[in-house]
């Protein structure tokens, strides 16, 4: 059997000179803060994100699928990501989401009413990101479009998702981290909680409550948007909660509405220039408080702007967040449209995040106030 690693390296397809592809990450937004922070913690995060960005680049530049790209970028950064993950339980509970604007070109047999799939409670997928991916590429074997726990997980691994035993996703340093925190004893030690690497112990996190969210928006040379996320879940949250991240509109959303519903003036445009000037597809990846994203459906949203309002992708996902922030909800989004605009607006102290276009440079930031460089 071909692992799902490798899968994206066997499609190709022959690019032409001028075709659009682009990938935007995020690796999560928090209160992090920039004043005290060293050289080595940001350094290791840019790191990170450079290369999730080069993981989805080798993808898009030689034609493969927008799909394959957020696969490996998501799974470069659930790797990094999986150090930080803490729980008031015992029990993780991870969280994942593709959508597509249209469906995979290298598998044809998927309806186009398909969309995209969640899946919740997860407690054993050594990478969430690539179980969802397996699901949504199975629609016999799945056909709903929000899955949980061991359901999602047994499917997942007869299509060739690898399971793990919970005790992957827990570590001594973060474990005692979150006690305190939570003005708790550290002593004793859960079973399953394994020591954190010496090495990595070295660099502490920016953010001392971190979601560990990361997600991915990528356009393909086909005009395919795919946007996917993967989540630890909010810290401190009750066991069972359900957040933004598998609820489609809310945490993701991938959109293509069609030509049919320009307005006027962008059929005269199209016509006077004999080019598209118009925006007909959108993907989001959200993260920050999802129950907030939940409330006002902060993905779909801000597609609904752009389809109806004709909004740039920038403004639209901008009043987006700020509509976050009055409800009292911080995070942020990454956005991208099949013009290869982005957005990347955030509501709080810091975001990570990263683009890489046609050139192959990647360019990252972290706090709000950053230069992507």
């Amino acid at each position: 059997m071909v692992s799902l690693e490798k899968l994206p390296l066997l499609r190709t397809y022959t690019q032409s000179k001028g075709q659009r592809h682009v990938l935007v990450i995020h690796g999560g937004a928090g209160t992090m803060v920039k004043e005290g922070s060293t050289p080595e913690q940001q350094g290791a995060y840019k790191a990170s994100l450079r290369a999730a960005l080069e993981a989805g680049y080798d993808i898009l530049r030689g034609g493969g699928e927008a799909m394959d790209a957020v696969v490996a970028a998501v799974t470069s950064m659930e790797v990094f990501v999986i150090q930080w993950l803490i729980k008031t339980s015992l029990q993780n509970e991870l969280e994942s989401s593709l959508m597509l604007s249209k469906p995979p070109a290298s598998n044809p047999e998927i309806p186009s009413s398909r969309r995209g799939l969640g899946v919740t409670l997860i407690t054993r997928a050594r990478n969430p990101s690539q179980l969802v991916r397996a699901l949504y590429l199975a629609p016999s074997a799945a056909p709903h479009t929000f899955l949980s726990g061991t359901t999602a997980e047994s499917i997942g691994a007869s299509l060739g998702a690898e399971l793990v035993d919970p005790s992957y996703f827990f570590t001594e340093h973060r474990w005692r981290e979150h006690r305190r925190g939570l003005g708790l004893p550290e002593e004793p030690l859960p079973r399953h909680v394994r020591p954190f690497p010496a090495d990595d112990e070295t660099i502490p996190p920016l953010d001392q409550l971190p979601t560990g969210t990361v997600g991915a928006v990528a356009l393909d040379v086909r005009g395919c948007i795919a946007a996917l996320t993967s989540t630890g879940g909010r810290t401190n949250k009750l066991v069972g909660r359900i957040g933004d991240t598998p609820s489609m509109g809310s945490g993701f959303w991938a959109e293509d509405w069609g030509k049919s519903e320009r307005s006027w003036v962008q059929k005269v445009l199209s016509k006077v220039f004999k080019k598209k000037r118009y925006t007909r597809a959108v993907g989001v990846s959200g993260t920050g408080d999802g129950d907030y994203f939940i409330r006002l459906t902060t993905a779909a949203t801000i597609a609904r702007r752009v389809q109806y309002l004709h909004e740039p992708l920038e403004k639209a996902a901008q009043t987006a967040v700020d509509d976050l922030l009055v409800n009292g909800g911080i995070g942020g989004v990454i956005a991208l449209d099949d013009q290869g605009n982005i957005a990347m607006p955030l509501n709080c102290p810091g975001m990570y995040r990263g683009v890489i276009k046609e050139d192959g440079v990647p360019k990252t930031a972290i706090f709000a106030d950053d230069v992507l460089d």
